[in-house]
């Protein structure tokens, strides 16, 4: 299975594209994203789609439809060279929210 990037800036592309993952660059875009994605759902091949964190952002509806989804590709938040979106805690809050166990 072969991995995709879809990323707001050209430096997270260039980086991945050293790495050997093939991508495109969108400028908060929304049709555009929503074109990209509407394609690699319908290629077998791919199997984990990734995005930087802001070209996310610009499609929270289309993300989160991919998160509920069965069937690949697996999407794949990053962040891109100006750090995380997120707070520093994201991970530990997700878990105590989803399961209720609270991790120290």
């Amino acid at each position: 299975m072969k991995g995709f990037l879809i990323s707001d800036n050209h430096d997270s592309l260039v980086l991945l594209r050293l790495a050997g993952i093939p991508g495109v660059v969108v400028h908060g875009e929304e049709e555009t994203t929503t074109a990209v994605i509407d394609v690699l759902r319908n290629r077998p091949d791919t199997g984990v789609l990734v995005m930087t964190e802001r070209a996310a952002a610009e499609v929270p509806l289309l993300v989160k439809s991919l998160r509920e989804r069965e069937d690949p590709p697996l999407l794949v938040e990053i962040p891109d060279r100006h750090g995380s979106l997120r707070e520093a805690d994201f991970l530990t809050r997700y878990i105590r929210n989803a399961i209720g166990v609270k991790i120290e």
